[in-house]
């Protein structure tokens, strides 16, 4: 049992909690024989949704949580003032070496913030970063930083390039992934003055394969395989993102139904377009990962499924083995050596 890998899950954050998370990590307990799961949260109401199921009880445990943070709470705040939080819980449990990561679909921002001041930075790493896989034309790319730290230093988005680098070489297997700034042109000239501050330092790193900027016009069509900026660009973009796909679906599926001739032509359609739109399926790759802790914490969408939850526990393996975060530390200790 000491050679398995630990995760702690959240299993009151999210809209579908717990229902969702405990059967998520049921599925993941019963797909893999590598992993512990411990599920942080009211011992009662976990019990009531695992009795539904069968699973490895030696791998799938409880750890009772008394208190929950919810989203209309302000985030510091709750961390300090709910220690007993299935958050809290959880993400001790990370910083004492009882779990190798841990996982959320609660509130982003008691996650965030309980990540640094629980989980702690690795040394060096001026700001960590919420690093999320969006779909794109061709397949995926990894939006970096896009929840974490809305004012954001130039040479905290160097390091942002550098870890989204790492994760996307080592968790996605994409060798050398091309490395774009978003920007309002794809002018080097372009931008504000945060952009043309660290568009010198991205272009003099040796650790990324940096190819300029990118506009958002152009991130749906997968022009780059990590795009860098700070969080209130890049949530902008993340929620853009998921309005307009909401929208599309929304009016695409009317159309189809709108007629007797169009729902015709729908059903000789339907399975094409679900195979097409498999593409577009960002549950399987699990969560958001928070780039530049000493332990992984990760975030999962707040409606996530159990599919979601479920691929974002089996994720942790790849992470956990690849050793993400001494790779990073590495990385940073010898950007450090080189100023």
């Amino acid at each position: 049992m000491s050679d398995l890998i630990r995760i702690a899950v959240d299993a009151m954050g999210g809209d579908n909690a717990p229902a969702s998370i405990v059967e998520g990590a049921v599925m993941a307990v019963n797909e893999s024989k590598e992993i512990m799961v411990y599920l942080t949260g009211d011992q009662e109401a976990v019990r009531k949704e695992l009795d539904k199921y069968t699973y490895d009880a030696d791998r799938l445990q409880i750890v009772h949580a008394s208190e929950v943070i919810t989203n209309e709470e302000h985030p510091a705040m709750a961390i300090h003032d709910k220690p007993d939080s299935s958050i809290a819980v959880g993400e001790r449990m990370v910083r004492d070496g009882k779990a190798d990561a841990f996982i959320s679909g609660g509130s982003t921002g008691a996650v965030l913030v309980g990540g640094q001041l629980i989980v702690g930075r690795i040394r060096g790493v001026r700001r960590p970063a919420l690093a999320s896989i969006i779909p794109t034309d061709k397949g995926f790319s990894l939006l970096i930083d896009c929840g974490a730290n809305v004012d954001a230093k130039p040479e905290q988005l160097l390091q942002y390039a550098q870890m989204g680098t790492i994760y996307l070489s080592n968790i996605m297997h994409i060798q050398n992934p091309e490395v774009r700034i978003l920007n309002i042109g794809a002018e080097e000239e372009k931008g504000n003055a945060l952009v043309q501050e660290t568009f010198p330092l991205l272009k003099a790193c040796s650790d990324i394969n940096f190819k300029g900027s990118i506009e958002a016009r152009d991130v749906p069509y997968g022009a780059a395989d990590i795009i860098v900026c700070d969080a209130f660009a890049g949530n902008i973009v993340l929620k853009m993102y998921e309005g307009a796909a909401s929208m599309l679906f929304k009016n695409i599926k009317a159309a189809l139904l709108s007629t007797f001739r169009s729902k015709i032509g729908a059903l000789l359609i339907k399975k094409s377009l679900k195979e097409k739109l498999k593409q577009f399926d960002i549950t399987k790759y699990g969560g958001a990962p928070m780039l530049g802790l000493r332990g992984l914490v990760a975030k999962v969408h707040g409606n996530a499924s159990s599919k979601e939850v479920k691929h974002a526990i089996l994720q942790c393996i790849d992470y956990k083995k690849n050793d993400i975060q001494g790779k990073v530390a590495m990385a940073i200790r010898q950007e450090g050596s080189a100023d």
